[in-house]
């Protein structure tokens, strides 16, 4: 149903054909955008400057508290600020409501679009009132994906964020643009999502898209409504690919009649001959309802394969579970087989993936006159924004889903990340939302607690959820039931809510309004430049295939005190490896000492003969493949809070990972063989010379690991790599971190 072919190819009357000779980037709906926003004269190293921004409560106070220390006086590009993540204000106090306090005010001041919670989902909002054909959105949340709309949106970490309100620009070299060629159409019941899950499986374990642009055309698109096309682009993200985009068409006209933008529709298709780095071909008629099994995306399955190896498919999610959790004697999956059924406890249809208005309505139009029963299954149901909300409340689904027995949420983003609908310990939970990483849900395996999350789509958890909680594919149910997907189906927009609520600043900003701080919004602590020799400690080394953003900074009730970096940075890698913060902590003490007093004697005992006017200490966290999920770039800045000076990597999993470690000061170091090498917590690396590597254009560095043995300390030299490293880039991680940088001049 999916193949991915990785030669280069050329899109010529109809068909993919070799590239030969031909190395023309001319042609893709990508180039077009990228050239039209490229400030640099440089057509291999692009300088991107956006047409908007946006952030959620999790990261915008950070972004402005950056920006602002660094010299912005107002926001330069339309900037919307949503509170669609800690909008519980459940944990910490006032701490999260005091944030959206900060907001609003900071709207007000440099003149920004403030989204108050419930309201809607980030993506939702932007996706029905900025995307739009031919535009580039720049937003600190990995899912802002909005390609359905034609419109290039990235997803990045804060500083890249700051950097646009600081009138710089984004810059990457010209990344590689994949197509996805779609034939056919869905069969009935089957969804996005399903469609999501199983190019995700495709394409993430090869990395045939990484940091890739993909394209979406074909005949196959024409057999898609706006809804269906935006649930399959949201989740390419999983891809771990940079953006997309999508071919436009009568769809995308109506669609942008309807959100009242009309006038921005343009016809984007790829041009005869367009060349693309590779081509990934979706036959639509052959995809199946689909379950990704904890603990990622990529872990999918047809249902219908599930259910004929449930014991083995499950006995590995159990070995999985024990080697990522680290929690002993849970109880087996195997027990969720009952009578050769398997039994679910949850279910969740939410978010920028599941909220959407065809999703809802199909789960409405499933469970109509029917019940959820009353026993341990429950089913929750988010719509992804208030104009959603109320065109499903006019037009009797919301009551439909009710009488059925589904709870129904507000408009937040709660569930995906565990700040909402948390399961019981031992409970699986069936959602259609963005991801299942580990205790992404919520539970806290250092308590002993575990909980398990598989992706499905709305019409196979509505299904499931008629079933009384019998996991059941949407296709399974008799096929006068299962209603249909119109590509024609739109919705009517009524935003009457958002001008009663939002606050619309754009273009007005108010330089004498305050900003209002709450006693938890903290400024960043003061870093310090890049001494001239490093003495790392390995504070944490990770051996999994994947560590995820979520396991390097939990999210969660954690991501309230994501306004205070200090209190924030002691939940890093709480759930991964509690002792990590100690450990940094212990050498980010004898560092501090070493400024004040080299001559001390805790530092004369941890530099030995390393020389203390030159020889900085810092800890390093090792990790075979670093950052995937989550653009939060606390999960880099926390590591500089409590001293980080580098990462070890085999590889990044992101590149937008890679460049919250570098805007954040922190050398991205690359070695092969690191199992190998096996590094330990307390083993440490000296690395002389570094400030005088990254003041050339050097790549590599000798280095010596030092590591604890039955005989003593022993010593070997190893190489480490910088690759990639481009001169701001060089200057970023001497100055300290970027806020230095711009305060360098």
């Amino acid at each position: 149903m999916i193949t991915v072919q990785t030669a280069p190819v050329r899109f010529q009357c109809g068909r993919f054909v070799p590239a030969g000779d031909c190395h023309s980037r001319e042609g893709t709906m990508a180039h077009a955008i990228l050239m039209a926003h490229n400030a640099s004269k440089d057509p291999d190293r692009l300088s991107i400057r956006f047409d908007a921004m946006a952030s959620h409560d999790i990261t915008y106070v950070g972004i402005i508290q950056t920006a602002r220390a660094s010299g912005m006086k107002e926001f330069p590009l339309p900037y919307v600020l949503t509170n669609c993540h800690n909008s519980l204000c459940a944990v910490g106090g006032t701490i999260n409501e005091d944030d959206h306090v900060f907001g609003l005010s900071a709207a007000k001041k440099y003149g920004g679009e403030f989204v108050p919670a419930h309201q809607a989902v980030i993506h939702s909002y932007m996706r029905e009132r900025y995307a739009a054909p031919g535009s580039m959105i720049l937003g600190s949340d990995s899912h802002t994906r909005y390609g359905a709309y034609g419109c290039m949106a990235i997803g990045e970490g804060g500083p890249e964020l700051a950097r646009q309100l600081l009138r710089k620009t984004y810059d990457i070299a010209y990344p590689k643009v994949i197509a996805v060629y779609l034939t056919g159409a869905p069969r009935p019941g089957v969804g996005p999502q399903d469609v999501a899950l199983a190019l995700v499986a495709a394409t993430f374990q090869s990395g045939a898209v990484k940091n890739a642009v993909l394209e979406f055309f074909g005949p196959g698109v024409a057999s898609l409504s706006m809804d269906y096309r935006s649930g399959i682009d949201v989740m390419t993200t999983e891809t771990t690919c940079l953006s997309s985009l999508w071919q436009t068409d009568a769809q995308t006209k109506t669609a942008l009649a309807l959100l009242g933008r009309g006038d921005r529709y343009q016809e984007m298709a790829p041009a005869e001959g367009a060349r693309y780095d590779g081509v990934v071909t979706v036959e639509l008629d052959k995809v199946e309802p689909m379950i990704a099994l904890p603990f990622h995306p990529s872990n999918a399955f047809p249902i219908r394969e599930f259910k004929a190896n449930m014991a083995d498919l499950l006995h590995r999610a159990d070995v999985d579970a024990a080697e990522q959790l680290g929690v002993k004697n849970t109880p087996s999956l195997l027990n969720k087989i009952v009578n050769g059924r398997f039994l679910v406890d949850q279910g969740i249809i939410a978010g920028c993936s599941g909220g959407t208005y065809q999703n809802l309505k199909r789960a409405a139009e499933i469970l109509k006159g029917c019940s959820t029963g009353s026993g341990a299954f429950w089913l929750s149901c988010y719509p992804g924004s208030m104009p959603i909300n109320l065109e499903l409340t006019k037009n009797g689904c919301i009551a439909q889903l009710m009488a059925a027995g589904a709870s129904i949420r507000s408009c937040f983003c709660g569930p995906c990340f565990g700040a909402g609908d948390v399961p019981a310990n031992g409970a699986f939970s069936i959602r259609h939302s963005t991801r299942n990483f580990p205790n992404r849900e919520g539970s806290k395996p250092g308590d002993g607690q575990i909980s398990y999350v598989a992706l499905m789509d709305a019409r196979s958890i509505a299904a499931t959820a008629r079933m009384g909680g019998v996991l059941t594919g949407a296709d399974e149910l008799p096929p006068e039931i299962i209603p249909a997907d119109r590509p024609d189906e739109q919705w009517s927009y009524d935003d009457s809510a958002y001008r009663s609520r939002v606050y619309f600043g754009v273009g007005r900003p108010q330089p004498d309004a305050p900003l209002v701080f709450g006693p938890n919004i903290a400024d960043w602590p003061e870093q310090i430049p890049l001494p001239e020799d490093l003495l790392l400690t390995c504070c944490a080394a990770i051996y999994d295939p994947v560590t995820t953003t979520d396991e390097l900074i939990p999210s969660g009730e954690t991501s309230s005190y994501r306004s205070n970096p200090l209190r924030l940075s002691e939940f890093a890698l709480s759930r991964k490896d509690p002792q990590y913060v100690p450990r940094a902590k212990a050498v980010q003490a004898v560092e501090t000492l070493r400024r004040s007093d080299p001559g001390a004697p805790e530092v004369r005992e941890a530099l030995g003969e390393f020389d203390p006017a030159k020889t900085g200490l810092g800890s390093l966290v090792m990790a075979l493949k670093p950052g995937d999920g989550s653009a939060r770039e606390q999960a880099a800045s926390c590591q500089r809070v409590l001293g980080g000076c580098a990462n070890l990597a085999e590889e990044y999993a992101t590149k937008r990972y890679r460049s919250n470690v570098v805007n954040w000061g922190m050398l991205p170091f690359v070695s092969g063989g690191l199992r190998e090498l096996n590094l330990q917590p307390g083993d440490r690396l000296h690395i002389p010379g570094i400030r005088a590597l990254l003041k050339g254009d050097g790549e590599e560095i000798a280095a010596t690991l030092i590591q604890a043995g039955t005989d003593g300390p022993t010593a070997r030299a190893v190489t480490l790599t910088l690759p990639g490293l481009t001169r701001e880039e060089r200057d970023i991680i001497l100055a300290g971190c970027l806020i230095n940088y711009y305060a360098e001049g």
